[in-house]
């Protein structure tokens, strides 16, 4: 994307800036420049890089990769009659861009946590493709003593969950107390850690991701992002 040349219409859409038609008022104002100087053409090809909107370059012009730390109650969907959305805690702009910012996977409106964003379909396929096997990394509290046991029966790809035919795979559980327990899945069906955990007869009472694939959540404060690299 960022190599290619766009009409100036095309690159105000497609960045979120604003809808195509209303790309000539933009460039009639001045707030678009090419190599400092204002066009007034919307069908003028450029080169992103030599584009500035308001005097600022046009930020992630290759595709956004945000890591982002979900708090509780906000739900991972574009729908605004779901309630406090993800997307309400990230630049306005992102959601209006062509394609628009997705998370990758979602999380449990009441799970917190390390969210992967990006606007790139190949990445999103990538690692929400249940071939590749991208292993996720949770902190986990229930209700009830765990059973030691459940570590092997976690291991052993062989736990079926209630309405499934086909056994989990083999998941890694590292129990730290009595209710608090780390586990490492590579699957993401509905629910699937709370599952997990209920049918060995404890309810999850708070679910925490660490990790996604590559991506560590570290000290990323709740409800602020930060851009994504490749480790």
């Amino acid at each position: 994307m960022p190599d290619s040349l766009l009409r100036l219409d095309q690159l105000l859409s497609r960045f979120g800036f604003c809808s195509r038609s209303e790309a000539r008022h933009w460039l009639r104002a001045g707030r678009v420049t090419v190599d400092g100087q204002s066009v007034a053409d919307p069908s003028r090809r450029v080169a992103v890089a030599t584009v500035r909107v308001d005097g600022a370059p046009v930020e992630f012009p290759g595709g956004i990769l945000a890591l982002f730390h979900k708090p509780a109650a906000v739900v991972c969907s574009h729908d605004e009659g779901e309630g406090r959305r993800v997307y309400d805690l990230l630049p306005e702009r992102w959601s209006r861009r062509n394609p628009p910012v997705q998370s990758v996977g979602r999380l449990d409106k009441d799970a917190t946590g390390l969210l992967v964003l990006t606007d790139i379909g190949d990445w999103i396929h990538r690692w929400t493709s249940p071939r590749h096997h991208v292993p996720k990394l949770y902190e986990v509290t229930v209700d009830a003593d765990l059973d030691p046991a459940c570590v092997e029966r976690f291991a052993s790809g062989t736990l079926r969950l209630d309405g499934e035919s086909a056994p989990c795979l083999p998941a890694r559980l590292e129990i730290l107390s009595a209710r608090e327990a780390r586990i490492e899945i590579t699957e993401g069906r509905y629910h699937q850690v709370k599952r997990m955990f209920a049918s060995q007869g404890a309810h999850v009472v708070r679910l925490h991701r660490t990790r996604f694939g590559p991506f560590e959540l570290g000290a990323l404060a709740e409800g602020e992002w930060c851009p994504g690299f490749f480790p």
